[in-house]
């Protein structure tokens, strides 16, 4: 679905349907009063009437409105206009999409950049609406022998504007299409069959990346060269399982080879039975989302090469598959990590810190300007933050502010937890430098602490997001988060 901007005068142009917003009790937006001036006064009389109050969520189709060009024009209501916001837009550009979908309109023209009270506020919510129409769009159809939806006569968004189309506003189009490439890219890895996306197929998919976008180098370590290196910890959860292991190093060159990167890391568990510990049956498909990080850091890839941002960045994805067999790590092994410090491994199901740990480790020889874990990490942080808000920890207040403030920006948001000794403390072991997993309680955070054993030399940041990766129930799927956050940290270090 192509999205465009166009200036003018909207109840002039020729389209197959009008969009408009009406506030609450307050007066007409601009566009929309325009609309209603060459209507002479339909779209008032109709409100008058109570057809349409203006309540978040409620929205009215109207036919061969007089003095309009468009055959159909669709009111949708804002709320009140004191609490109008970006999440309101949100809500807007999906009530837009899902009603347009159904109405047989093969392309549409929307009046929200006025909804703004400034120039800025135009370019942010173009964005925003964009970028939340490219993903109504979405639907995955890679396992499906029909691959239409009602979605496809839908052919183009064009977006009014106030003025002429600025360089601010086409590239806010070009950065929702790119961060939405990207979340669809996530989204497709993490709703693949685990039979289908394994530790290989990553790695494939990441040379793919290198094929298409020059800017991107991928390097892939095999079983056999992870051993030579001493990633003792990242093997130990990959040994129960016939799919071989990959770590996969993705590698973006867009400013100077002097600029130091910034590192993402990935988890990349493509299925996670739990090993020896094993899982409860019960939505155990689900646990194909556990390399739900590292599809993540997949989609920032491919969001920050069609881009071209002027950054060094590095995607590393430890990717393996854990699996219970007679092979598989037992609960009081003891591993070796690339570190060279030793862990107990008292819970098989504690796995991803331990595939993390050793990628952690690899990172430093990036000589990074910043890491970032992203990991599908703990069940805990959906009982502290449920499924709105993801974790995050590390060992810069400064770093952990900037990812917040990306997150609010992005409406993507993420909430600190702590992290001092205390819970560090939980991790002792009585036969080796540390457990992967501490006694009970604050299991969200021991797990970040556990990971902070391993960033000691750099800035790090670590993003639970197992709460906000998927959905469950009649919804389920990848949800493409945390790319808008982390594309919006990337922008504001692009400046």
């Amino acid at each position: 679905m192509e999205i465009t901007v166009k200036s003018g005068a909207a109840e002039k142009q020729r389209t197959a349907c009008l969009v408009c917003a009406v506030f609450e009790e307050a007066a007409l937006p601009a566009a929309t009063a325009a609309i209603d001036e060459a209507s002479g006064g339909h779209i008032s009389t109709l409100l008058k009437h109570g057809d349409l109050k203006g309540e978040v969520g409620q929205s009215l189709m109207l036919y061969d409105v007089p003095g309009v060009n468009a055959p159909r024009v669709l009111l949708l209501g804002a709320g009140k206009k004191a609490d109008f916001n970006a999440k309101t837009l949100r809500k807007l550009a999906e009530a837009a999409f899902n009603t347009l979908k159904k109405s047989g309109a093969a392309d549409a023209l929307i009046c929200f950049g006025d909804l703004g009270a400034s120039e800025d506020d135009e370019t942010r919510h173009l964005y925003t609406a964009a970028l939340a129409m490219h993903n109504a769009h979405y639907r995955f159809t890679l396992h499906s022998a029909d691959k239409k939806s009602p979605a496809d006569k839908l052919k183009k968004i064009v977006f009014s504007i106030s003025g002429r189309a600025t360089k601010a506003v086409t590239g806010a189009m070009e950065r929702a299409a790119a961060v939405s490439a990207g979340m669809c890219l996530t989204r497709d890895l993490g709703n693949l069959a685990p039979n289908i996306c394994n530790p290989e197929y990553l790695a494939e998919q990441a040379k793919t990346l290198a094929k298409e976008y020059k800017s991107i180098k991928t390097t892939v370590l095999d079983e056999r060269r992870m051993k030579t290196l001493g990633m003792g910890s990242l093997l130990a959860v990959a040994q129960g399982s016939e799919q071989p292991p990959r770590l996969i190093a993705m590698e973006y060159t867009g400013a100077a080879k002097s600029r130091k990167p910034v590192v993402l890391v990935g988890k990349g568990v493509t299925f996670d039975s739990g090993g020896i510990s094993i899982k409860p049956s019960a939505s155990m498909d689900e646990m194909k989302y556990d390399m739900c990080g590292a599809a993540s850091v997949f989609g920032v890839m491919r969001a920050v090469a069609e881009l071209g941002l002027p950054l060094n960045v590095v995607g590393i994805v430890p990717s393996v598959e854990n699996m219970p067999s007679g092979t598989a790590t037992r609960p009081g092994d003891v591993v070796t990590s690339l570190s060279g410090k030793t862990i107990e491994v008292l819970n098989t199901d504690a796995e991803g810190r331990l595939i993390l740990c050793d990628a952690l480790s690899y990172a430093e020889k990036y000589k990074p300007e910043a890491v970032i874990d992203i990991a599908t990490l703990t069940g805990a942080c959906i009982v502290a933050l449920g499924h709105h808000t993801a974790g995050v920890m590390g060992n810069d207040d400064a770093l952990i502010g900037e990812l917040r403030e990306a997150g609010d920006k992005a409406l993507d948001p993420c909430w600190q937890l702590p992290m001092g000794d205390e819970y560090k403390d939980q991790l002792k072991s009585n036969f080796a430098d540390m457990a992967n997993i501490g006694t009970p309680g604050a299991g969200t955070i021991t797990a970040a602490c556990f990971l902070s054993n391993f960033t000691e030399d750099y800035r790090w940041a670590h993003l639970d997001i197992a709460g906000v990766a998927w959905k469950s129930g009649a919804a389920k799927g990848a949800t493409g988060r945390p790319v808008p956050l982390l594309m919006e940290y990337l922008f504001a270090q692009a400046g």
